[in-house]
């Protein structure tokens, strides 16, 4: 596939939604040679689910690949079985090799949603990571200081809260950096917090005789609760594999302040309709007009023009005119089940301790009754059972 130097295309993948790159003159100059350049993405599989927030950086590598760049999609099968601690205030648990690559599946098969995972190349690191000796262990590490490692913000408040720090977590970056060396990276594409060990890659690459790749750094999404970024755990997630249904009631759901750049960084329409979008929301047209298309674009990514139609249709029947919804799941229960078991072993929330903060915000009905008691029991077939505003269950 030719590579496209179009001026005009090439700025648009280098500004639009761009937080930072390193280096700007040197991405650009690469982009423009016409080089079919090689562009890293490197994922820990620690979730079934992906989220709107892996799709920032997703987009991102869809936009490298439509200009006849290689996605080279590093799954770490070595590096997840131990974690990156960025962000994290303590240590993450360990997890076998079966488990990460079970879940490495997943992400391959949402991924295909985006980009067309029959022109990337897949590599997994633990291919050459359960290869090494501790000699070639050493002798990487030997690379680095342990003050360069201990400079992040994490591990300086863990020191200050005087927290353990393992030995093996800082040498994350320093794997997370000889990747680059083994696939030959020529830019990376991350969300903003990796951007410390994709650093580390470069004088790796140096010393190998590569020329070092450039990062492209892209913001983290906010989350729909309008503070953290997005994450399952906090449960303010829009999920890649939800129903068209749940995309399009959550994104209903961000607060207005976050519906440009959901705009910019969660749908594909294009600079002019950017421009617009901004100009009525400073006018002060009314948001939730704006939301709807805003739900409907990233509806369309993953389900199609039909489904994304058909979503807005029951969204206006479900909450303007309060109405249920047309297809509600069917879940089978057991009759000795209370309330809780059955919102967790129907996924309807994602923990017993989820479960229980929906009962106390008195979020979950049954039959339109407010549940007040998790050991709630003495359900019958035919319950309609309500979490929140969206989902819903009957139970058979």
């Amino acid at each position: 596939m030719k590579v496209n130097t179009e001026i005009s295309a090439v700025e648009e993948v280098l500004t639009r939604g761009v937080q930072e790159i390193v280096v700007a003159d040197s991405l650009k100059k690469k982009m423009l040679s016409g080089k079919q350049l090689r562009i890293k993405h490197g994922v820990d599989p620690t979730s079934t689910d992906l989220h709107l927030g892996y799709a920032v950086v997703y987009e991102k590598l869809r936009q490298f690949q439509e200009l006849g760049h290689k996605i080279v999609f590093l799954i770490g099968s070595f590096t997840a079985r131990f974690g990156d601690p960025t962000d994290k205030g303590k240590v993450r648990e360990m997890k076998t090799k079966e488990a990460v690559m079970e879940m490495a599946k997943e992400y391959i098969k949402q991924l295909g949603k985006i980009i067309d995972i029959k022109k990337i190349e897949v590599v997994y690191n633990g291919n050459w990571y359960d290869k090494f000796s501790a000699e070639d262990l050493l002798n990487l590490m030997s690379k680095f200081t342990v003050a360069r490692m201990l400079e992040r913000d994490m591990f300086q408040q863990r020191m200050k809260e005087a927290r353990e720090i393992y030995l093996h977590e800082p040498v994350y970056p320093v794997l997370q950096g000889y990747d680059s060396v083994v696939i030959k990276s020529d830019i990376t594409v991350i969300g903003s917090d990796q951007k410390f060990n994709e650093l580390q890659a470069r004088p790796l690459q140096e010393a190998a005789g590569q020329v070092p790749q450039d990062l492209m750094m892209v913001p983290l999404l906010i989350g729909t609760d309008g503070e953290q970024k997005m994450s399952q755990s906090l449960g303010n997630y829009i999920g890649i594999a939800d129903s068209p249904q749940d995309q399009f009631g959550k994104t209903m759901s961000i607060p207005d302040s976050l519906i440009y750049s959901y705009f910019e960084l969660c749908t594909r329409v294009d600079a002019s309709d950017l421009y617009e979008i901004e100009k009525q929301l400073k006018s002060g047209e009314n948001p939730r007009n704006i939301k709807v298309r805003l739900a409907k674009e990233i509806v369309k990514i993953y389900h199609g023009e039909r489904a994304a139609q058909k979503a807005e249709e029951e969204f206006i029947n479900v909450f303007s005119n309060k109405q249920k919804p047309t297809n509600i799941p069917k879940f089978v229960f057991r009759e000795d089940m209370n309330i809780l078991g059955i919102m967790v072993a129907s996924e309807m929330v994602t923990s017993n301790s989820e479960g229980r903060r929906m009962v106390e915000q008195k979020a979950v009905k049954v039959n339109e009754i407010i549940v007040s008691d998790i050991e709630q029991h003495g359900f019958k077939a035919g319950d309609v059972v309500q979490v929140g505003k969206r989902r819903y269950i009957e139970l058979v």
